[in-house]
């Protein structure tokens, strides 16, 4: 893979229009008001209201809905503008990072998005536990293991030691489906072991140890169905699974120079195989097809079309449409990562270190957001994960909450939870699976 950079940690237009025939009546406040009427349109009115969003959100996200108030109290115009449901589905985007509806409008969609991130930093929330009957659990010695959990706007997906993943419904918060790999048995203990989840509102695609990689429609409109069959003798180990729209990734862990595999999501062709990340990995990435656990490695993939990868001792970024180019790679090896603790959200990613040092760092520019300490960490596994404005950390069964604009502490989402396996967030829930067999559920979004 080639590589890009590396690093170690280590003026008054209105008064005009005031003056024409005989409207002039000095400086009324009433006749000003008017004046900016006249001499502002809408389109340009539009852009000013983007653009002092933008400049707002350097405050923060919350910072902007007040900002875009103040102007929208100048007069009746610019109120009128704040009607404008195309400005609003703008500012959804650039704000929220919001693509789609959800809501009736793309107003009512902001307003969501700005109550839902408030709602995150005060702990207002929802909290409930989902259930399945553990009767279906088959004969597996570890099929009650969560290896992974992942989210999107209907569905929780999880994925356990056993190959199986169950789909929950977040509005009901039932139990709605189960699906098992179509093909069992393979290389060692674990080869059926969920290595990762993508998911959308309409598709799920899920990937195993022994690198195959099964496809389903969540709608039922298509069976599930083998998309690709792994070859764990040659690749090694798929030791992590994700993607985005256009990309799956595979994280491999066992043969030298075969670290990474792309495929084009909608053609389902593989497209890249290299890189060599996990290459002083290779023993623990077999021993991961006997021992559940080793973490060998981390992959996330940003909406920007990126992959963070990250082992004990190393963090890359790899540019997903130009495949084999790393954008960035970040050394390690004095300090040491503790790999659980990895996550992106759209435009950042999150490490910490052996010692409990938190970074944020932007993907794009690898530019440093903000750290924090993660207190215990270097007596116990860190269990993490973030969305676009919070960083969330289990350890010794305590869930911290941290903002990653600033990387102030706000408070403890959890306690007492004992041992966890997984932990995701996205934009409005947090989910864990707990070793107690629990999946414990926060709706910061409930209304």
């Amino acid at each position: 893979m080639s590589s890009t950079s590396s690093s170690s940690e280590d003026g008054g237009g209105g008064g005009g229009a005031a003056r024409r025939g005989g409207d002039y009546e000095g400086p009324s406040t009433s006749r000003h008001r008017r004046s900016v009427n006249e001499v502002w349109p809408e389109p340009f009115l539009e852009a000013l209201a983007a653009q002092v969003a933008i400049d707002a959100r350097s405050g923060g996200r919350l910072s902007v809905a007040p900002a875009l108030v103040s102007i929208f109290r100048v007069c009746s115009t610019w109120r009128n503008v704040s009607n404008s449901d195309p400005l609003w589905a703008r500012l959804t985007q650039c704000i929220w990072g919001q693509t789609h509806l959800t809501h009736p409008t793309w107003h009512d969609e902001f307003i969501f998005r700005h109550r839902t991130a408030a709602n995150f930093r005060s702990r207002q929330s929802v909290y409930a536990t989902l259930q399945f009957n553990p009767l279906e659990v088959n004969e597996h010695p570890h099929g009650l293991i969560c290896r992974c959990l992942t989210l999107s706007d209907l569905h929780l997906a999880c994925g356990f030691a056993d190959g199986t993943v169950r789909l929950f419904d977040l509005a009901t918060r039932l139990h709605v489906t189960t699906y098992q790999p179509l093909h069992q048995g393979g290389l060692g203990l674990h080869p059926r072991a969920v290595a990762g989840i993508i998911m959308s509102d309409l598709r799920l695609v899920f990937a195993t140890l022994d690198g195959d990689i099964h496809v389903v429609m969540i709608d039922g409109r298509a069976p599930l169905r083998r998309a690709h069959v792994g070859d764990v003798v040659n690749d090694g180990a798929l030791v992590d699974f994700a993607g985005c729209g256009r990309w799956w990734v595979g994280l491999y862990a066992g043969v030298p120079g075969r670290a990474f595999r792309i495929w084009d999501s909608n053609t389902e062709e593989l497209v890249f195989v290299g890189g060599t990340l996990t290459d002083p990995e290779a023993l623990m990435g077999w021993q991961m097809l006997t021992d559940l656990t080793q973490f060998v490695g981390r992959l996330r993939v940003t909406q920007q079309e990126s992959a963070v990868a990250a082992t004990s001792t190393r963090v890359i970024i790899i540019d997903l449409r130009d495949q084999g180019v790393v954008l960035h790679d970040r050394s390690y090896r004095r300090r040491g990562l503790i790999v659980t603790s990895v996550d992106v959200n759209e435009d950042a990613y999150i490490v910490v270190d052996t010692r409990g040092l938190a970074v944020v760092r932007h993907v794009g520019t690898s530019e440093e957001i903000c750290r924090f300490n993660v207190r215990g960490a270097s007596q116990g596994r860190v269990m993490g994960c973030m969305n676009q404005g919070y960083a969330f950390m289990c350890v010794a069964g305590v869930i911290r909450v941290w903002e990653v604009e600033r990387g102030a502490n706000l408070y403890n989402l959890a306690e007492g939870m004992g041992e966890v396996n997984a932990l995701v967030a996205n934009e409005r829930h947090v989910a864990v699976y707990s070793n107690d067999a629990t999946i414990h559920l926060w709706d910061f979004g409930a209304e």
